[in-house]
């Protein structure tokens, strides 16, 4: 039995909000400890993002899934929708809205914390076929690994595991890894270290979108039964049990 719909949204928002926090706010202390060098910068900002993915899983998960991207929470439905498991397509409506609206809230959060305007719109250009590439990468990897955690079933080693992954993904992609169309709406809204200017978005969020379509491919050659565990993605929800405590 999962929980009603306004507290996973709540969730939802809560945890996509923490997440862009971590990812903005550590980019500005690495610009700001680190100014003379990029690489520790963004090794950095990767570490700091890792661990607070994992935390914010393990935080979340039993509320919501913990899915911080409509990408995830789209293949969630799709997989599901002939099951009966997953999202409905109520549920993903409301997840999206509440990953965005928390994704921008995170990103004005950490701008405040830091001393800095709310909103500033990012000036870092980030446009190219190989940035595009890197993103159907990022996205079509991280949704095969939510997926097949959950359907063999680890869904226990989601926060070490996602959270490696992003880490790892921001080094070995082009793009630094946003892979969550969610995340890259708020990262528009600083021009910090970790912005993304709003003309770069659509490009970014096509590509996520191309990867999510490639992962749903990979997952139907691979894991042909992905769905059935739809509803376990990423930490199982609370049964009705534990909901009453």
């Amino acid at each position: 039995m999962s929980l009603a719909l306004p507290r996973r949204a709540s969730a939802e928002f809560a945890g996509t909000a923490l997440l862009v926090a971590a990812v903005v706010g550590s980019g500005i202390a690495a610009a700001r400890l680190s100014p003379a060098d990029v690489g520790l910068q963004l090794l950095e900002n990767a570490i700091a993002t890792a661990l607070a993915l994992g935390a914010l899983i393990l935080t979340f998960g039993p509320l919501s899934g913990a899915h911080f991207n409509p990408v995830v929470s789209a293949v969630d439905w799709w997989l599901g929708r002939r099951a009966g498991t997953g999202l409905t397509a109520r549920d993903l409506a409301a997840y999206t809205a509440a990953q965005v609206g928390g994704a921008i809230t995170g990103a004005v959060l950490a701008d405040l914390m830091f001393g800095l305007p709310a909103v500033s719109w990012s000036q870092t250009d980030r446009t190219g076929g190989n940035l595009w590439l890197a993103e159907v990468v990022a996205t079509a990897g991280l949704v095969v690994l939510v997926f097949a955690l959950a359907r063999s079933g680890r869904t226990s080693a989601a926060p070490a595991a996602v959270g490696a992954y992003i880490g790892a993904a921001y080094w070995f992609t082009s793009s630094t890894s946003f892979a969550n169309p969610a995340v890259t709406i708020g990262r528009a809204f600083t021009d910090t270290f970790a912005g993304i200017t709003p003309t770069s978005v659509p490009g970014f969020i096509a590509a996520q979108l191309v990867g999510g379509l490639v992962a749903v491919a990979a997952l139907a050659a691979w894991y042909p039964h992905a769905g059935d565990a739809a509803d376990a993605v990423v930490v199982p929800h609370l049964n009705r049990e534990t909901e009453a405590r």
